[in-house]
């Protein structure tokens, strides 16, 4: 009898009972209506991936504590109607947590109070323990890490890791939430908190295939949500867009915004005209070819003759050298030197009848009129 007890396979069926019921479980708390219970589904419908959709207004299933928001989203008149709802949802596009604009607020004014974020959390030792776990911090420094976040106002449609508190532990879900939702950013630029609910945030799951869930807001369009990423160090200050006026706000961060300033530099356009998920921009067209300096042509005559060269005498760039003067400016030609006078031959008596004369000898050379030896003597500028 007991060798039969032993051969039965109790142990898988119980085991694939218990998965089942956990899927189910998980499933219904992560598609249910905004604050209702979870459904009861087949096993093929709980398969099925959902993104819940959550307005600002909206805590959303099984909060962890009661609202902290201390601002909000203004009321959104005249948006569109919600588009591409029936379509799968989008991962969203990324966008770093140090992109200016990418929140928003009021100057001096926190958007969420920390403070009686801690006192709900520490009231409960469960909860306490839970919201740790879900956020991946340690519960002795649940206090002090909360105190580190900042608050802030999402500007655009983001997605991110949700988690509600069911049965005494977190259950994770994926969501989209709306711009205007308050939220604590961490100091690497990322929504940790939702402040309506009190739930912890983490980055995005990958869902191909998601479905949407949950009642969409006037403006929503799938291609517009977000994925907000971490920095890869620190950030201390936060450029955030005023809610108020349209003008840029410089918040530190871990402060309530009793430090807001101006921005020293402030970003290239004013918030209401920043596009945080319009399309990238176009890339510049290939720059042409550099092209060789053109080379002047040179005049296929010269304007005026150069004046000829002295034999062994450097010509000078400017001026001109007495060997060789300028032409003068009335048009007239340049004096040429007078040839050397030779001396008169003594009178003598001319004896008649014909006479023979001696050869003569040919008269001197330019050479020797003016040999080289006197070249190095002569000036090389003119000074008249």
């Amino acid at each position: 009898m007991r060798d039969a007890i032993r051969r039965r396979p109790t142990r898988p069926a119980a085991g694939a009972i218990t998965a089942l019921a956990s899927a189910l479980l998980i499933a219904g708390c992560s598609s249910s209506e905004p604050g209702g219970p979870g459904a009861e589904r087949t096993a093929a419908a709980a398969a099925v991936r959902e993104v819940l959709l959550l307005p600002a207004a909206s805590p959303g299933p099984a909060p962890f504590t009661p609202s902290t928001t201390q601002e909000g989203a203004p009321v959104n008149r005249g948006a569109p109607p919600a588009t591409g709802v029936g379509d799968p949802a989008p991962a969203g596009r990324p966008l770093t947590g140090a992109t200016p604009g990418l929140y928003g607020g009021t100057r001096s004014l926190a958007s969420c109070n920390v403070e009686q974020q801690i006192a709900f959390l520490t009231a409960d030792q469960g909860r306490a323990r839970a919201f740790a776990e879900a956020a991946g911090i340690p519960e002795s420094n649940l206090a002090g890490w909360l105190r580190g976040l900042t608050p802030v106002l999402l500007r655009a449609d983001t997605r991110v890791t949700n988690h509600g508190f069911r049965d005494g532990g977190p259950t994770a879900f994926q969501s989209v939430l709306q711009a205007g939702t308050a939220v604590l950013v961490d100091p690497y630029g990322t929504p940790r908190v939702r402040c309506g609910c009190g739930n912890p945030l983490r980055a995005p799951a990958a869902a191909q295939g998601a479905a949407h869930a949950g009642q969409p807001w006037p403006g929503y369009r799938p291609d517009r949500v977000v994925a907000i990423t971490p920095t890869t160090t620190v950030v201390t200050r936060l450029v955030i867009a005023s809610t108020a006026d349209n003008t840029w706000i410089e918040r530190k961060t871990g402060t309530d915004g009793d430090q807001d300033r101006r921005p020293d530099v402030l970003p290239p356009c004013a918030p209401a005209s920043c596009d945080l998920v319009g399309a990238p921009p176009a890339p510049l067209p290939d720059a042409p070819a550099p092209q060789p300096p053109a080379t002047p042509s040179e005049p296929s005559q010269p304007s005026e003759p150069s004046a000829p060269e002295a034999p062994g005498v450097p010509t000078p760039e400017a001026p001109a050298t007495p060997d060789a003067p300028a032409t003068p400016d009335d048009g007239g030609t340049a004096p040429v030197p007078d040839a050397p006078v030779m001396p008169d031959a003594p009178d003598a008596p001319v004896p008649d009848g014909p006479q023979e004369y001696p050869p003569q000898e040919p008269p001197p050379s330019f050479e020797e009129l003016f040999p080289d030896e006197t070249a190095p003597q002569q000036p090389e500028t003119f000074e008249g």
